[in-house]
């Protein structure tokens, strides 16, 4: 049967400091001391999706290939949805509608462009009504 008097040790064999009885005050813990300094973090270098790791160049001309003709048919697709929101935001059955100048004010664009695209999203508006 263990000694109940014997003194409690964590793993590294440090006793642990007694239990605060009635009317004394806790003992303060210092800190634990660091035994090495932490590595500091350095950034890792830029990554454009391996790119920069492929060493054959075929390889790494279709890679990049595939590359652009994907960002080409996102940036394609993300100005459809600018021009279906540009001719939402035109509607003039909205009551908060607004000019086509407002529109390119919100969007960075010029004036004349914002009427192309309204026209352009309301042409969209139309196909997809068509096909349902």
């Amino acid at each position: 049967m263990p000694d109940p008097h014997a003194e409690a040790s964590d793993q590294s064999g440090t006793p642990a400091p007694a239990a605060a009885g009635p009317g004394t005050p806790p003992r303060r813990l210092r800190p634990a001391q660091l035994l090495f300094e932490p590595q500091a973090s350095e950034p890792e270098p830029e990554r454009f999706f391996d790119l920069e790791s492929i060493e054959d160049p075929a390889e790494l001309l279709r890679r990049s290939t595939e590359l652009t003709l994907a960002f080409r048919a996102a940036a394609e697709r993300a100005t459809d949805f600018q021009a279906i929101a540009a001719a939402q935001l035109a509607d003039t059955r909205r009551f908060d509608a607004l000019t086509p100048a407002e529109i390119a004010d919100r969007a960075d664009w010029t004036p004349d462009y914002a009427v192309r695209m309204v026209e352009y999203g309301r042409s969209l508006q139309k196909q997809r009504s068509a096909e349902h």
